[in-house]
């Protein structure tokens, strides 16, 4: 087994490697380009959006499907992710997570705006969508076998990272520091995933719209209470920051030192992690809201990359670096409890695992939409209530036992069911440029 591991990680390294975040990156400024920076000039409008009154068909509002998304990306990548980011590295780290964020921005719109074109009724009367319908019916049928590809990676790819890693997570954060069972935090999360879970799309909407910015501005009040009492030591930070993402990061007590290049690797590649633009996976969201153009809802979806890292990820890693822990040798959550720790003395760790747990448990309610949806474009209706209940089942599974086959396993489906979606968005570019022009013109 051991072997095995071991050869899945040794793939898993070459397939996110550089060529896998050039294209992803390649594909954000492509998008960019073609849109003359549309989500940068259009934020303001998007927020907007998400206040407005409902108009047009759909299954679910536009701020729940918004919600929905940001239920799945704000999650264990905002505190662990942008931790590791700057442990390997380095504080130059974050700012490429920035860069890959503004054009993340593009992406993650063009995915909404075609999902919501090419979307379809189920038998229930739902719309559905995502990159296997924008595949299929925007590509055509001989492209068909790309869109079975993208949703037997995404069926898998939930129950990995959108499931039993969110559960060890969870589990294993209350047993380090409250020395609670793992298998009572299996049982209880599995129980509050049904009750959401098994309701549909709908239920987890109305959850994901009330639990969301709950715990986002619980979050960020505390991160910016830290950033607060390191008010002094912000300026310093944020100039080491840029520094260090063009120079590299000399070595600093438990630092090891990073080059140039680690920098821009583990930016963009915890970045992308935690913002999921160009995966695919959010516009199966995005596909079920109210309303009356594709624009409009890219316009709403294009916030879940700017709220998910320019606002919360740079709240943590702000953090670690104006408190100055990140030359401590900590990674992953240790580190950004550290960084609480400065402020808030062993409350930190409070903050940061409670932090973990409400962030992974919406992350096992978005996933389990996204993973639904791959699942039932492939086996159809009759497939719905059984994945439900499978999907449950697995949460106390992944909350006892070792993960790292998962890990590894999870890892490889993401950036397979990536490379489908972002074939489709470069060919189907055209097309979002259309539908923009069209709808932005009426609202100049």
């Amino acid at each position: 087994m051991s072997e095995l591991i071991t050869t899945l990680k040794a793939i898993s390294e070459v397939l996110w490697g550089w060529p896998a975040l050039i294209l992803i990156a390649g594909t954000g400024v492509y998008l960019t380009l073609r849109l003359a920076f549309l989500p940068l000039r259009r934020l303001a409008f998007g927020f907007r959006q998400v206040f407005a009154p409902a108009t047009g068909e759909g299954t679910i509002a536009a701020g729940a499907a918004l919600a929905t998304s940001l239920s799945a990306t704000i999650g264990t990548g905002n505190i662990v992710g942008v931790a590791t980011a700057i442990h390997s590295g380095g504080p130059g780290a974050l700012v490429w997570m920035w860069l890959i964020a503004l054009v993340g921005m593009a992406t993650k719109y063009a995915e909404a705006v075609l999902a919501v074109h090419y979307r379809e009724k189920d038998q229930r009367g739902q719309y559905v969508g995502g990159p296997m319908y924008y595949i299929r019916n925007g590509l055509g049928r001989n492209w068909a076998w790309l869109a079975l590809i993208f949703a037997f990676f995404g069926m898998f790819a939930g129950f990995g990272i959108g499931n039993t890693v969110q559960a060890n997570s969870v589990a294993h954060g209350l047993n380090d520091s409250f020395g609670v069972p793992t298998w009572a935090t299996g049982l209880t999360l599995a129980v509050l995933v049904a009750l959401v879970v098994l309701g549909g799309v709908k239920r987890i909407a109305r959850v994901a719209t009330f639990i969301v910015p709950f715990m986002a501005l619980t979050y960020l009040l505390a991160g910016l209470l830290v950033l607060a009492d390191h008010a002094a030591q912000l300026p310093a930070a944020l100039a080491l920051c840029f520094n260090d993402a063009f120079t590299g990061t000399a070595a600093a007590g438990g630092f090891a030192g990073a080059a140039v290049k680690e920098a821009i690797r583990f930016g963009m590649a915890r970045g992308i992690f935690s913002n999921e633009a160009g995966l695919g996976s959010a516009p199966i969201a995005h596909a079920s809201a109210n309303t009356d153009h594709p624009a409009r809802q890219g316009s709403i979806a294009m916030l879940g990359t700017f709220i998910d890292t320019i606002v919360v990820c740079s709240v943590t890693g702000l953090a670690i670096v104006a408190s100055g822990v990140w030359t401590s040798g900590e990674k992953g959550a240790p580190l950004s409890t550290a960084a609480f720790a400065t402020t808030f003395g062993d409350l930190g760790d409070v903050v940061v695992v409670c932090g973990l747990a409400v962030f992974a448990f919406t992350t096992l309610l978005g996933w389990s939409l996204y993973s639904e949806r791959c699942t039932q474009y492939l086996f159809g209706e009759r497939a719905v209530m059984p994945f439900r209940v499978v999907w449950v089942l697995m949460v106390p599974v992944g909350a006892t036992v070792g993960l790292d086959l998962v890990w590894a396993l999870a890892d490889i489906m993401n950036i397979l069911m990536a490379v489908p979606n972002l074939i489709a968005l470069l060919l189907l570019a055209p097309v979002v440029v259309r539908l923009s022009k069209e709808f932005f013109e009426r609202h100049e």
